[in-house]
């Protein structure tokens, strides 16, 4: 029997709006504006990392092969270089930036600091389990959240958690691994109603991939009290994820906590030099982005021509819904030289696909249409 249009659409379920069509976007392959970066390790195909496959922009990669000559000395200003540069971007006192080995460092202290034994995390699942670890390892118990049925952060549920015992609320935003906005006039209400006595980590790794203006970081908000943390990373749309720098925003004297529990020297004199270089070339940034939207369209064209569902992602990742065991899904494609992450509980038949080269999302997808359950139902 033929299939409406209409409800071709309406298989495609939650996570897909309403009116979706398949539209034109220019190849990956043919791009004017960016080519992949050359610099690729061998091995299988990974599609787990969410990785800038456009790699760093050519003002980065020229300030990194200046630094190659200071690689036998210890940081020195480099930091405080890239300490200034961040601070007036943001418009914030130098004294509120603290700079990490990756933003992974930066919620490593957020935990040791704001959390122990007695203390809890509050957080949504599915979500950056990485803070989840170190708030365990230092004796905090963790509550996870369940998302709400937009896929998204449950805020009113989240506050349902939170009391005297809570250390630190953790936000994801855009959130890892579903890719979905908590808006931010709602994060704004949410943090008014969290107590006083409980610290407020809003992560955006991937807030410049969301290319909506209207959409405001929550850096935008200049009142930083002594509970809000803010952190960032090099390693998504600047291209930097393998000299792992990253930073956090906060009030001064919330910053001098956070700063006293950091590694010493740990940004190097390299990834300094790089990430300041990479924050001046906008352009670079602008291009990443737009590429990026290209690229997640032609990734949900292929779902749709598939009568598939995914989620209506704003960063260089989707999650898709199989309609299969996840753990299936991901045995397949690692058999077939492709690496997916391990399923995300209790989404167990989504499976986060990073956006990669051309070749390796024209193989992501002929390698699913190997999958069995796909080809039975063909």
């Amino acid at each position: 029997m033929p299939i409406s249009r209409r409800q071709l659409l309406r298989r495609f379920g939650t996570g897909m709006a309403a009116g979706a069509v398949i539209l034109p976007v220019k190849g990956r392959c043919n791009s004017e504006v960016l080519q992949p970066s050359p610099g690729r390790s061998a091995g299988p195909i990974r599609l787990d990392r969410n990785e800038n496959v456009y790699g760093a922009s050519q003002k980065a990669i020229a300030a990194m092969r200046e630094a190659e000559s200071f690689a036998n000395r210890y940081p020195d200003s480099e930091g405080d270089g890239l300490t200034n540069r961040i601070a007036q971007i943001h418009g914030v006192a130098r004294e509120q930036v603290v700079l990490g080995c990756g933003s992974s460092e930066v919620l490593r202290v957020q935990a040791t600091r704001c959390l122990g034994p007695g203390k809890k995390l509050v957080m949504a699942s599915p979500s950056w389990n990485v803070i989840a670890d170190f708030a365990r390892s230092v004796g905090a118990d963790v509550v996870a959240v369940p998302l709400n049925k937009e896929f998204g952060h449950d805020l009113t549920a989240m506050l349902a958690h939170i009391d005297s015992s809570t250390g630190l609320v953790y936000v994801c935003n855009p959130n890892n691994p579903t890719g979905t906005l908590t808006r931010r006039n709602d994060l704004i209400a949410f943090i008014h109603r969290v107590p006083s006595m409980s610290y407020v980590v809003i992560d955006e790794a991937y807030h410049e991939y969301i290319g909506a203006p209207s959409h405001e970081t929550s850096l935008a908000d200049q009142t930083f009290n002594d509970r809000i943390i803010v952190t960032r990373t090099f390693s998504g749309i600047h291209g930097l994820a393998g000299l792992r720098v990253g930073y956090g925003i906060a009030a001064p004297r919330t910053a001098a906590l956070l700063a006293a529990g950091l590694l010493p020297f740990g940004v190097n004199v390299v990834a300094a030099r790089a990430a300041a270089a990479a924050l001046g070339d906008v352009e670079h940034v602008e291009a990443c982005v737009q590429q990026n939207a290209n690229d997640r369209q032609a990734f949900l064209n292929k779902v749709i021509a598939r009568m598939l569902r995914a989620l209506d992602s704003h960063t260089n990742f989707v999650m898709l819904n199989t309609g299969l065991p996840a753990e299936e899904v991901v045995e397949h494609f690692r058999k077939n030289n492709i690496i997916l992450p391990h399923p995300f509980p209790p989404m167990n038949k989504y499976v986060r696909v990073s956006l990669g080269e051309c070749r390796d999302m024209q193989e992501f997808w002929r390698v699913w249409d190997l999958l069995p359950a796909h080809r039975m139902a063909m």
